[in-house]
């Protein structure tokens, strides 16, 4: 265990996590939403730290990052836990763990040096937190990341990007590249299929593209939630104004069979991205990718 970098002492030995927009306030021996921290006597305590689930090289496309570093690999990373509860995930085997089995932590111990020198043996210029949640194991990502900046290697985190405030100022020295998932435009649906709010994903955005991290914007289009032409259009037009027509929007296609607990949907059907494509393009974005479907960019 590791104790958390963010947190305040409340009464009664309860304890507010300050490393998430959950914001989750924590009473004695409980867990928060992700279930990977655990208040001890008035402490908090991350339980994934140095409890590596998965470790592969990647390439950067799959991230996907199709403008940061193409053509090179990427020393990928993971440990279990999610502050979201999405059913249509892809990787809920190890991001949802700890909710399935009541709390299990599983992983191999792996400290931050390891992952820098066996990226550097890889000869990868690049690390990725990915697979699940980074800011749920911020502990260790962060300090993979200042070792890895020491190594003179980039960092690249694949995020939801419900990082809070606290979060999101001390990994950005160290930050070089980021992928965040905006699944949908509309509040209603991130409360009611993801148990967040968008509007913290959205500044989250905009204040990594301001502070000069290089931005990548995915969304799953999943039939009958997140396949509209109204919400194509708001993400598009919020990407074209907040954070320039230059920055790339993936659109994914969904998959049942590799879904949490939406097998009983349909995949996306291409015409559906191809939709998503035509209004990004319509609204002046510079750099669509049709994921799952096209490796290159579908430009103006």
């Amino acid at each position: 265990m590791k104790e958390s970098l963010f947190y305040q002492k409340l009464a009664k030995n309860t304890v507010k996590c300050q490393i998430c927009n959950n914001y989750c306030i924590i009473k004695n021996k409980q867990r928060g939403i992700c279930n990977t921290r655990i208040n001890n006597e008035g402490k908090l305590f991350s339980l994934t730290y140095q409890q590596v689930v998965s470790e592969a090289i990647d390439p950067i496309e799959k991230k996907p990052l199709y403008h940061f570093l193409p053509g090179t690999y990427t020393y990928s990373y993971a440990c279990v836990g999610c502050n979201f509860h999405c059913e249509n995930c892809h990787n809920w085997q190890i991001s949802q763990y700890p909710k399935i089995f009541k709390g299990k932590i599983i992983g191999k111990t792996v400290k931050a040096n390891d992952i820098v020198s066996r990226a550097i043996a890889a000869k990868c210029p690049s690390i990725s937190a990915t697979y699940t949640e980074p800011t749920i194991f911020l502990e260790f990502a962060l300090e993979v990341m200042k070792l890895a900046k020491n190594k003179k290697l980039k960092n690249i985190w694949v995020s939801n990007g419900y990082m809070s405030k606290e979060t999101r100022e001390i990994i950005l020295p160290y930050l070089d590249a980021i992928n965040i998932d905006l699944k949908y435009f509309d509040d209603q649906f991130y409360k009611k299929y993801c148990g967040a709010k968008l509007e913290p994903i959205l500044n989250n955005l905009k204040y990594f593209k301001k502070n000069k991290v290089w931005v990548e914007v995915t969304t799953l289009a999943i039939p009958q939630r997140s396949d509209s032409k109204e919400m194509f259009t708001k993400i598009a037009k919020f990407i074209y104004h907040e954070l320039g027509a230059e920055t790339p929007w993936h659109i994914s296609r969904f998959f049942p069979e590799i879904s949490y607990q939406l097998s009983g949907l349909s995949a996306t059907p291409i015409n559906v991205i191809e939709q998503a494509v035509s209004i990004g393009k319509k609204i002046g974005l510079k750099n669509i990718y049709a994921g799952n479907i096209s490796t290159s960019p579908l430009r103006l």
